[in-house]
């Protein structure tokens, strides 16, 4: 017994490594986006693929991981996983053009997509219910933070050696030790029952999530609208949506024939997963909004870039605690009631965003709010009720599921918000146009264009009163994103109030 519980803490430990390095791969490019598309003479708009090719290959690969994990084992997927990586990475590192960078980096999310579905199913199956909370918001916790953290280290990183191949260099270790240990440390799990594999349901799967992720990515901040009702965006979307109607009605036939889909019909049939899968996509919109913080401390408390990451330090740290905090509730007071509390305190946070926080004090205070209420939600108790929802052999394509539809959320919402920016940040630009005409003419429409213009202006009262007037103007675009950020918070609250009552 003894033997088994320090099996188990070094698998969780190896886990935790693991997703902490592939998350961290999801944001610590941005730092040095600029300075890979010099390097390959690429243009911005061509140069954003190669976030958004990770997006995509992380969103194709959760859930084919996860069902593939509970097919052959969670070991071999695991080890797997992480030779993806590595390769991914050194190759990355050793691109010699942006279409080699591009492949490498759809590999890398191949490889960086499946890890957190593997860790947390191994934990919803081989520890105890009472201490699978614990775990699971350990494992949250390491998730989420790697987020935050990814693009201050990627800072560091390109600070220290010069150079932005060192940010994918650095995985190679660590990648070598995950794979020793994991091989040495983590007991295989039993392979589910040899049926044929459900090529055609993975290939419409994979199509689908492509088609329509692909459509999303599509959509224009500047004019969400026109960019939806764009021929070659609706026919993506439209392509992706039917697909996935297709991919469900196949998967119901392939039941019915006692065969082996790749998402069972059984499961998404059952209104509780159903409600899970609607968290999952209220908690990708629930991380946007908190995304767009740090734009929001310098736009509109006008923090220099170089002290913004201070700024951030408590949103980071009060999201990893609500994930550890998340996952004690969940362990004590169960996975619903864990829900229901989270949506209220992240409903307190971005209510202060919305409508008080004018400075240091209350945005840390709002800051420790949301971000406690966003962790606590995607640390343990979405994962707890997907695994209660599937059977022992599904529980790697109930989680993969789940992640889908939280990468859903999160490409979706990023884009709304967006466009709250960019309206404000346009009506700035035609206000001072108009009102400071003979002090100041703005060159442009984005947020760089006008401080830039202002800052030509010498004076130092019309200065100030300029850039109070700009800040005023741009806060009420974040005040809608914050805002529709707490109407996610209360729809968080009402499924979590459905799901009590239908559970007593």
């Amino acid at each position: 017994m003894e033997q088994n519980k320090v099996s188990q803490k070094w698998a969780i430990t190896l886990f935790t490594i693991a997703v902490f390095m592939a998350g961290l791969d999801n944001g610590i490019i941005s730092t040095a986006l600029t300075t890979i598309n010099d390097s390959f003479d690429v243009s911005p708009s061509w140069g954003t693929w190669s976030i958004t090719i990770y997006t995509l290959g992380m969103a194709i690969s959760v859930p084919i991981i996860g069902k593939l994990s509970d097919r052959y084992g969670r070991k071999r997927l695991f080890i797997m996983e992480i030779l993806l990586f590595g390769i991914g990475s050194l190759a990355v590192a050793l691109s010699p053009n942006f279409t080699f960078l591009l492949i490498s980096r759809f590999i890398q999310a191949v490889g960086g997509g499946g890890i957190f579905i593997i860790g947390t199913s191994h934990i919803l199956s081989t520890l105890p219910k009472k201490s699978q909370g614990k775990a699971l918001g350990l494992l949250g916790g390491m998730h989420g933070l790697s987020a935050l953290i990814g693009p201050n280290l990627g800072a560091v990183i390109l600070g220290l050696t010069g150079t932005w191949q060192w940010m994918f260099l650095i995985n190679l270790p660590i990648a070598l030790f995950l794979i020793i240990f994991g091989f040495l440390k983590i007991k295989d799990s039993k392979p589910g029952k040899k049926r044929p594999l459900d090529l055609s349901g993975t290939f419409l799967l994979s199509t689908a999530i492509l088609s329509f992720m692909y459509g999303i990515t599509r959509l224009d901040s500047t004019s969400i609208m026109d960019s939806f009702l764009d021929i070659g965006t609706l026919a993506f979307l439209i392509t992706g949506s039917g697909l996935f109607i297709v991919l469900i009605l196949y998967e119901r036939h392939v039941e019915k024939r006692n065969g082996d889909p790749i998402i069972a019909f059984s499961l998404l049939n059952q209104r509780n997963y159903q409600v899970t899968l609607l968290l999952g996509l209220l908690s990708g919109g629930f991380l946007a909004g908190i995304i767009f913080i740090p734009a929001f401390v310098q736009q509109v408390l006008f923090v220099p870039v170089e002290n913004a990451g201070f700024w951030l330090t408590p949103l980071a740290v009060a999201s990893g605690v609500g994930a550890g905090l998340g996952g004690v509730f969940a362990d004590k007071y169960g996975a619903i009631k864990t829900i229901i509390i989270s949506g209220f305190i992240g409903l307190f946070g971005f209510f202060l965003f919305s409508f008080f926080v004018e400075e240091l004090v209350l945005f840390l205070i709002a800051s420790i709010f949301a971000g406690t209420g966003l962790g606590m939600l995607l640390g343990a108790p979405l994962n707890i009720l997907a695994g209660e929802s599937a059977l022992e052999q599904e529980k790697g394509s109930a989680l993969g599921t789940l992640s889908l539809v939280r990468q859903i959320g999160l490409t979706v919402f990023p884009t709304l918000f967006a466009g709250f920016m960019t309206g404000s940040i346009s009506k700035a630009s035609s206000f001072v146009q108009n009102k400071y005409s003979e002090a100041l003419i703005v060159s442009g429409t984005n947020y760089g264009d006008v401080m830039k213009s202002i800052n030509q202006i010498e004076e130092p009262t019309i200065k100030s009163e300029i850039i109070h007037d700009v800040s005023e103007i741009i806060q009420t675009g974040y005040s809608q994103m914050f805002i529709t950020a707490m109407v996610l918070s209360a729809l968080v609250i009402i499924c979590g109030f459905y799901l009590y009552t239908k559970a007593k």
